[in-house]
């Protein structure tokens, strides 16, 4: 925010800033960084945001993801097809085929994996067990500035069960991602691109009061990130443009301009996450899949 002594802060033309809160981003190289667990040979990584915490496992063939009394609904992205599951909760049994993305509500449940691969679980960060396995915890001991506090969204329509979506659903025009949401997240799958992105084609953009989580599943990938400059010299950041391969985590801070490019010759592939639902793309029509099945809160 301007100075209030500064005369050009009552001109129209004259933009105001603030840099206060300026937050740093979380980063989490899976690829080249040892996991937290290793449990009989499956392998898994963790990261937090304020709302929520990422999973990453590489599953041996046979292994079994399990929680109990899980307190709140969580997703299970299943990103290859060849890594089919096997869901069980409150007695029902379901057979995924990989390249899914499945929401899994509250209690006790179990997910089997014949065949082993790679699988990535998005949990809220009322799963206080999980939170304390995250690297990153103690960057969340202060919460983050900007964030609005979090509420989930209403229950699913028909209760709680387990819902699958494959991932080979076409985009429709004027969309960008094949997008889910659920009680607690929104998830936007990007097409895999083939060859960079076209530098001048690129999308800057910010959020006011929410974290962005980027999950870079493959190719390589520079993402640009930018703060504003307020009256506090102190509180300026230089600009960061980081380079990474996959997979990786970004989160994104609130408030902060960003923009990724996807720069490898060969195949390259995103997922954004957001904790709770983002409001603006749930009131595009046609653009969150599973709309049908998870309302918007009241009055939104």
């Amino acid at each position: 925010m301007s100075d209030y002594k500064d005369p050009r802060s009552t001109l129209k033309t004259y933009a105001s800033h603030t840099s206060e809160g300026n937050a740093s981003p979380e980063f989490g190289a899976f690829y080249e960084t040892d996991p937290q667990i290793d449990d009989s040979g499956s392998k898994s990584w963790y990261i937090r945001g304020q709302n929520f915490v990422v999973v990453m496992t590489e599953a041996v063939p046979g292994a079994v993801l399990s929680r109990d009394d899980q307190v709140d609904e969580y997703v299970v992205l299943l990103e290859h097809a060849e890594t089919n599951a096997e869901f069980e909760w409150a007695g029902e049994q379901e057979n995924v085929a990989g390249n899914s993305l499945v929401m899994v509500p509250p209690g006790d449940s179990r997910v089997v994996l014949p065949n082993g691969g790679r699988v990535t679980r998005l949990f809220t960060s009322k799963s206080d067990d999980l939170v304390e396995k995250c690297p990153n915890a103690a960057s969340y001991a202060t919460p983050k500035p900007n964030v609005a506090p979090y509420q989930a969204w209403p229950e699913p329509i028909g209760g709680w069960k387990i819902r699958a979506y494959g991932l080979d659903t076409p985009i429709p025009e004027g969309c960008f991602a094949r997008m889910y949401r659920n009680t607690n997240f929104m998830v936007n799958v990007f097409s895999v691109f083939e060859g960079p992105r076209d530098p001048k084609r690129m999308s800057p953009h910010s959020h006011d009061d929410f974290e962005q989580c980027s999950l870079a599943l493959q190719g390589e990938w520079v993402h640009s990130l930018r703060w504003d400059w307020g009256t506090d010299l102190n509180e300026w950041r230089e600009d960061v443009h980081l380079k990474c391969g996959a997979p990786s985590v970004l989160v994104i801070p609130a408030a902060t301009i960003h923009s990724s490019r996807w720069v490898s010759e060969d195949k390259n592939q995103l997922v954004d996450i957001f904790c709770p639902p983002r409001v603006d793309f749930s009131k595009l029509d046609g653009w969150v899949f599973n709309a049908d099945e998870y309302p918007m809160p009241e009055g939104v």
